[in-house]
């Protein structure tokens, strides 16, 4: 079954500075979604030591774009970009904005068994940096994460 309007838009990359790249790409605000953020991170960062983690944290950041945002409702859209360097990627999740919460981790006790509010726990604690703004157009919000590694470490 496929459903047109699930599609993902076109990306676009570009390469900012020599030996970098960036890429975006535009995604329905649906949860169905969600594993295709994750496809498109983990293609751009192939042969990372770093490729499972960054998976993990573009989905939980995704998630919460679609469930704590506009991007959520009907006709909602989210957006992930990457960026990358060697040894060094950043990823970032960009939605329509909530004017009621700003992004913070629960620091939930390990023991605790509720099923939601670990997400940014998880970026906080995996990620080498990590944060959140308004996005300079206007329209929502960007909340990012960076990671790095040894490029020896890199196939």
């Amino acid at each position: 079954m496929c459903d047109t309007a699930a599609v993902p838009e076109i990306s676009h990359v570009s390469r900012a500075a020599p030996g970098s790249v960036s890429a975006r790409r535009r995604f329905p605000g649906l949860p169905s979604q969600i594993a295709y953020a994750r496809r498109f991170v983990a293609r751009h960062l192939a042969g990372s030591p770093e490729l499972t983690t960054a998976t993990l944290l573009t989905s939980e950041l995704a998630t919460n774009a679609i469930t704590h945002s506009a991007s959520g409702r009907d006709t909602g859209k989210f957006e992930v970009c990457v960026h990358l360097a060697p040894g060094w990627a950043r990823v970032e999740v960009r939605d329509l904005g909530n004017r009621h919460e700003t992004p913070e981790p629960q620091r939930r006790d390990p023991y605790d068994t509720s099923e939601h509010g670990r997400g940014l726990d998880l970026v906080e604690a995996l990620a080498g940096k990590w944060g959140s703004e308004p996005r300079g157009d206007g329209l929502g919000r960007q909340v990012w994460f960076e990671l790095t590694w040894d490029c020896a470490e890199r196939p």
